[in-house]
């Protein structure tokens, strides 16, 4: 096919692609519109050693994976729950709840997901108080320059985590615009059988029209 023959695909059956990149940008946008909102806290906690030697430093480092293991136990689910008075069970608020860590930069991350930002950031920063108070309960066990402190980076901050309303709009008009391509194409190899003009003829006989026969 020839350019001149797209140009004329795209001006028979544009307006398809049009049709169906609006259909599926509205159809994506309504639902996203529908979704309940839910929301992401996410709180820093600083690990920090007492000296800053390299030692000292990389024990720190390893304790970080122990420290994710202890914040992702159902015991500190649970003593969430009982402080706050949740209405759900450990696993469930487990589910909700990630644990990442920075071992560069000495760093935990906590991020928790809730449809309600307010309850999000409380149960964040409910849970890096659960590990702050233990790492106090260990320094008390050990010599003061062996001790590790662990603090607030800052208050825990919440962003929303879906519905991503514009970017899934965006996405739906994308979609319908290459589905709307698809079926031109589909379209046009279904009629590709059928000659309408002398370009036509010329093309799939390649011969030329020397005349035709107007209409009555």
């Amino acid at each position: 096919m020839e350019l001149s023959d797209y140009l004329r695909i795209l001006r028979q059956r544009g307006w398809i692609i049009i049709l169906l990149a609006l259909l599926t940008a509205a159809a994506t946008f309504g639902y996203s519109k529908m979704q309940i909102p839910m929301y992401e806290s996410s709180l820093k906690l600083l690990v920090r050693p007492a000296r800053t030697d390299f030692g000292q430093s990389q024990a720190a480092r390893e304790l970080l994976g122990n420290y994710e293991q202890w914040m992702r136990s159902s015991y500190r689910a649970q003593a969430v729950i009982n402080e706050l008075q949740l209405d759900m069970t450990a696993g469930q608020l487990l589910g909700d709840v990630s644990v990442a860590s920075d071992r560069l930069g000495l760093v935990l991350q906590l991020v928790v997901e809730n449809p309600d930002y307010n309850l999000a950031n409380d149960i964040a920063r409910t849970w890096g108080n659960l590990l702050i108070q233990w790492q106090k309960e260990e320094n008390d066990k050990n010599r003061q320059e062996d001790r590790i402190t662990i603090e607030f980076q800052d208050e825990p901050q919440y962003s929303l985590a879906s519905p991503q309303t514009r970017i899934n709009t965006a996405a739906g008009f994308v979609f319908g615009a290459l589905l709307g391509i698809i079926l031109i194409f589909l379209l046009e190899w279904i009629e590709s059988g059928v000659m309408r003009r002398s370009e036509d003829v010329e093309r799939y006989l390649d011969i030329p029209v020397v005349g035709s026969i107007p209409n009555q």
